[in-house]
């Protein structure tokens, strides 16, 4: 038996105000789907930030209901939690319900277990750190559960694991139940994959799908798992996507002319058009020079675009084109703002969405119980 373990899928995902790179998104979802119906893999599960939004586009929601569409008609069930970027703050049915309402896919993030033939399944959804606590006695109880059960036992959680991200992390593995045989995660978007001795069987991030706002750009490559549990020990298999390349390359304003060249020499080999920025170091006397040269690359990339470093903690940068990665700049103002990851995702994802569309009233409930929540944070960090 084998199965497709996928996260951080951010459907609908924009960058750059561009319908490309939407579209980026979609390919390598799809692509992602295919081939699991290809090898004919018995169940999929999605780990969380399935939509990049708790409203998205009709076309995002279009794009999966395909997608699980295909899967149920070559006879694959798939199984999902939800991620942060899946929950809103105002009370309303996250659209991925909608799917589990029609037998399209399975919800399994209440943390009650399902049984998919010999294989248990337990999930939960994302939860912030103010509700971290809460999962201590959910953890023994469906520990106790998996240690009951012969065949392989799964957990899916979007959470972030002290031991491998410490500035995205909400619980160490030791706080994990110890009886499951594969750990399916989601929410850091770098692949991992690691073994504990205090753990019944690996604990895999297959990453995003796509590189998003917050990685920067970078060349790297992007995928998701499968997982096979026909035998006592589960074997995850990385499946590298086809994405769109990406290059941040650093050199000086004096030898830019020469890696100018040498960068429009390598993308013309490449299927998809690459997203490039130069970080330039060096005295600049007329940046129309630097833009002179930048141009070259224009029509033969996506998007191109740099930054002046005058030293490696110089974190200024100037962009040429047009405002390209402003969602990852305003998301850096708003943390460094707020002092808080977590303020900083509400205040870009959620409250900004529905301030632009004038929607007033919903971000009005939307900060009441935000405040509310990081009340019940405070005091549960009081007493503790």
């Amino acid at each position: 038996m084998i199965f497709s373990h996928i996260s951080d899928t951010h459907l609908g995902f924009i960058q750059y105000h561009s319908e490309e790179r939407e579209n980026d998104v979609y390919l390598a979802f799809n692509e992602a789907i295919d081939t699991s119906i290809k090898d004919h893999v018995d169940f999929v599960i999605f780990a969380g930030d399935i939509f990049h939004v708790p409203n998205p586009s009709g076309k995002a929601i279009l794009v999966l209901a395909n997608a699980l569409k295909r899967l149920k008609k070559n006879n694959i069930d798939s199984f999902f939690i939800l991620g942060d970027h899946d929950i809103s703050r105002i009370r309303a049915t996250p659209v991925p319900f909608v799917y589990h309402n029609l037998d399209f896919s399975k919800y399994i993030g209440d943390g009650n277990p399902i049984f998919y033939k010999d294989v248990m399944i337990a999930g939960f959804d994302k939860r912030r750190k103010a509700e971290i606590e809460s999962f201590e006695q959910d953890f023994a109880r469906v520990d106790a559960q998996a240690k009951n059960h012969q065949g392989h036992r799964i957990l899916v959680l979007h959470q972030g694991i002290t031991e491998i991200n410490k500035f995205a992390a909400e619980i160490n593995s030791t706080d994990l139940p110890k009886n499951f045989t594969y750990y399916a995660m989601g929410h850091l978007h770098e692949q991992d994959l690691k073994k504990f001795a205090h753990l019944g069987g690996p604990l895999a991030y297959p990453g995003s799908i796509e590189l998003t706002s917050s990685e920067g750009i970078k060349e790297t490559q992007k995928g998701f798992y499968q997982v096979d549990i026909s035998k006592p020990e589960a074997i995850p298999t990385w499946i590298k996507l086809d994405t769109r390349p990406q290059f941040s390359v650093k050199t000086s304003i004096s030898d830019l002319p020469n890696e100018i060249d040498i960068l429009a020499e390598k993308v013309k080999l490449l299927a998809r058009k690459p997203v490039i920025e130069l970080k330039i170091t060096g005295e600049i006397s007329e940046p129309g020079q630097v833009q002179a040269q930048i141009s070259r690359l224009f029509d033969l990339t996506l998007r191109t675009f740099w930054k002046h470093i005058s030293s490696e903690n110089y974190n200024g940068s100037v962009f040429m084109d047009r405002p390209l990665k402003i969602e990852e700049e305003m998301h850096r103002i708003a943390k460094d703002i707020l002092g808080s990851e977590d303020m900083a995702n509400f205040a870009i994802n959620e409250l900004l969405p529905l301030l632009s569309k004038g929607n007033t009233d919903q971000a009005i409930h939307a900060v009441t119980e935000n405040f509310v929540r990081f009340k019940k944070g405070v005091k549960n960090a009081t007493v503790s």
